[in-house]
């Protein structure tokens, strides 16, 4: 973020002696981005950051993906892939691969256990809670997190998630996480900004809207010895799958615990922001959907559809019109509401449509004709554009309906082609 912040104890000169109670010295590190030419921070240690006493590999698990091909839109049912009775998944270690490129990884989770303390070495992370809450800690401080909520994680960043479960104070569900990992740093779109950084009077946010770490948060203030040794798991570039940009894993042990960092400033820290302060901008007939944007990475965009106020000249048609992002995979995350545009199509809450580049698409039949006369959309929707094409992971090869893509004509009508390896008929309801 391009605004400052300062937290905890800092000298007053920055790169100067800062002494401790006992006389003395904390360690200073520099978190920036693109080699000292972008936003940094310097945060204040208690021990010596590089200090690292073992390391092994850690298994990331099945990273393979599977190209669209041929190529179908697709619709990927989330709420399947995990069992009800599932136990001990956690944010980190349990997300599970829907879909990924070289650019960025979508993942989710369904978690109910403390994740191990993690850093991802690779880009930024963007996580939104689609239901449920957590408090995540990091070295920068802690959030407080739930249903609506965007936690932005600048790479390197050090955290653990602990999800509010059954029997603790503010339970209402499992905590439902969707995983946005960037090869690249994540940020608000260029246009809403300033040159100097601050969001303009067009940006459907501001820095009101976006939550700071609260803190300085030390091992003590979690109840732990500050000398503890402790594993960090981190994701970093190696020997994995190019598709989705070779990462691997290694296992790091401190001889003392992360939480150290006594203070810190700078314009880069991790913040949170919920979908319910995001104000959308409409018109008189239709909008394009860069006007729904929130954030935005290399090869990728974040957008939200929100509760919205629709066209209103005399003759619009509120729903989108057909279309041909041909450089764009178009995949949408529906959270919760009605989707005026998929009505009959079988997506429901939880599921994810792929509209692959080179796919023209729109919404379902009748949609269009009975959309005119609505003057509001009760939905909410997050959706990611890439530039480059996406490939399947584990996750939605496992959930994917296999009848989607026959949807706009009421079901498969023979021809000899592929049925998404499913061998069933969609019926229009």
């Amino acid at each position: 973020m391009a605004y400052y912040q300062r937290l905890g104890s800092v000298p007053g000169k920055r790169h100067t002696q800062h002494r401790n109670p006992d006389g003395g010295l904390y360690y200073e590190e520099l978190m920036g981005e693109e080699g000292f030419s972008s936003d940094s921070s310097l945060l204040y240690h208690r021990g010596i950051p590089s200090q690292i006493s073992d390391a092994r590999a850690w298994d990331l698990g099945d990273l393979d993906t599977t190209p669209n091909h041929p190529l179908m839109p697709r619709h990927l049912k989330l709420h399947d892939l995990f069992e009800a009775s599932s136990a001990g998944v956690d944010v980190v270690t349990g997300r599970r691969l829907v879909l990924g490129n070289g650019d960025v990884r979508i993942s989710y989770a369904v978690a109910d256990a403390p994740s191990p303390w993690y850093r991802n070495g690779i880009g930024d992370e963007c996580v939104y809670v689609e239901r449920g809450a957590a408090r995540v800690e990091t070295v920068f401080g802690a959030f407080d997190v739930a249903e609506g909520d965007y936690l932005v994680i600048p790479r390197a960043t050090t955290h653990r998630w602990l999800p509010v479960t059954q029997g603790d104070q503010g339970y209402a569900e499992p905590l439902r996480a969707y995983c946005i990992e960037g090869n690249s740093h994540i940020a608000p779109p260029k246009r809403y900004l300033s040159r100097y950084g601050q969001l303009l009077e067009h940006a459907p946010y501001c820095e009101r809207d976006l939550r700071p770490p609260q803190g300085p948060l030390l091992a003590e203030d979690i109840g732990a010895k500050p000398e503890e040794p402790t594993e960090v798991f981190i994701k970093h570039r190696g020997s994995g799958p190019d598709s989705t940009g070779g990462l691997v894993g290694t296992v790091y042990t401190y001889p003392f615990h992360p939480l150290d960092v006594v203070g810190w400033d700078g314009c880069l820290y991790p913040y949170a922001f919920n979908v319910a302060d995001y104000m959308p901008i409409t018109g008189k007939v239709h909008q394009p959907p860069p006007v729904h944007q929130v954030f935005e990475g290399s090869g990728f965009v974040i957008c939200n559809f929100v509760p919205r106020k629709v066209d209103y000249h005399e003759l619009s048609i509120p729903v989108p019109y057909y279309h041909s992002n041909v450089d764009s995979d178009e995949i949408m995350f529906y959270v919760d509401g009605d989707y005026e545009a998929r009505k009959g199509s079988g997506i429901g809450k939880g599921s994810i449509s792929v509209h692959p580049g080179g796919h023209a698409h729109g919404p379902q039949p009748g949609a269009y004709e009975n959309s005119i006369g609505v003057h509001y959309f009760d939905e909410l929707a997050v959706m990611i554009d890439t530039f480059r094409p996406l490939e399947l992971g584990e996750a939605g090869r496992a959930v994917d309906d296999g009848k989607y893509a026959w949807s706009w004509v009421g079901g498969k009508r023979g021809g000899g082609g592929t049925d998404g390896g499913k061998g069933e008929v969609f019926t229009t309801s």
